[in-house]
């Protein structure tokens, strides 16, 4: 059978058997038909031709092409996956990546922004609602929700203003492999989500008619989606990066500028002030605390840096 045909069945096994969320299923498939391209380069369209050789094969050029560990190891999982299923499925008699390795990725500290500078990003955004409009004041509750729940970007775009609750200050997410969980947010949060929803949403709302049935998340005509951009639609994980990764493009500082930095930084910010560690795997929707242990290691890090700095004799 084809491997193009089975690639498109073994996407709608990860969505709708093992519950895999549309992002993990893109990646999965990103990652499937550069195999299945190399694949075809070298003859081979059908499973007699996958190969243990061949899988090695294509993590090797990859790897030679300066691909980093972690996508090498990432491209290995989604390979391994495929050919497990393709067994389990009597489609192919023998697994051909049963032995296939790849290199554990490297795990580096990702970038938090210290206290000082996260006060000042959030102050320079406020300025910016008083003075603004609807855009300023709804990037300022964006900003400050990322911060105060730690959510995951793709979580906080897929918001309906049902799910957040102002009384409570909280917010009902789905996370990966749709999971719920409830999480908090802190007063600050609170002011600039009420100010955009009344002052702010109302404006983006009416600003533009869009056709009948091509609003995401729409109820009775009306849109649901909480955060809005323009045409009524509901606002983009690309938009929310240009967002974060220009305001911190002003805050000196090495490593990733995208939203993830602000989740970083709350997990990191809510450890240092001496919250339990299994509370912040739960704020953040980590299924193995393992995951969370890196913020610890962030907070060591920046400890011995700032012993190093001030001790006399470090």
């Amino acid at each position: 059978m084809p491997l193009t045909a089975l690639l498109e069945d073994f996407t709608v096994y990860l969505a709708a058997e093992r519950g895999f969320s549309p992002n993990t299923v893109r990646a999965y498939r990103t990652d499937l038909r550069g195999l299945l391209a190399f694949a075809a380069e070298r003859g081979v369209g059908d499973t007699d031709g996958l190969s243990l050789d061949l899988l090695r094969d294509w993590l090797w050029v990859a790897t030679q092409a300066g691909l980093s560990q972690a996508t090498i190891a990432r491209r290995s999982a989604s390979a391994r996956s495929f050919t497990a299923w393709l067994t389990r499925t009597g489609v192919s008699p023998l697994d051909p990546a049963v032995r296939l390795r790849s290199p554990k990725p490297g795990r580096t500290l990702p970038r938090v922004i210290n206290r000082a500078q996260m006060q000042a990003l959030l102050d320079h955004l406020e300025l910016r609602a008083r003075a603004g409009g609807p855009h300023e004041l709804r990037d300022q509750a964006i900003v400050e929700l990322l911060y105060a729940s730690g959510l995951r970007v793709s979580e906080l775009v897929g918001l309906d203003v049902p799910d957040v609750d102002l009384s409570q200050l909280t917010v009902r997410v789905t996370g990966k492999g749709s999971k719920e969980r409830v999480v908090p947010f802190g007063v600050p949060a609170q002011r600039a989500l009420i100010a955009y929803l009344e002052r702010a949403r109302p404006i983006l709302l009416a600003a533009t008619e869009e056709p009948s049935g091509n609003i995401a998340g729409s109820t009775a005509g009306r849109p649901a989606a909480l955060f809005l951009a323009t045409h009524r639609r509901r606002i983009g994980v690309r938009a929310v990066y240009r967002l974060v990764a220009g305001l911190l493009a002003e805050i000196p500082g090495n490593g990733p500028a995208g939203p993830h930095a602000l989740r970083h930084t709350a997990a990191t910010h809510l450890l240092d002030g001496g919250a339990d560690l299994r509370a912040v795997q739960e704020l953040l929707g980590h299924a193995s605390l393992g995951t969370t242990q890196i913020y610890t290691h962030v907070s060591a890090e920046r400890l011995r840096q700032s012993y190093q700095n001030a001790h006399p004799r470090a």
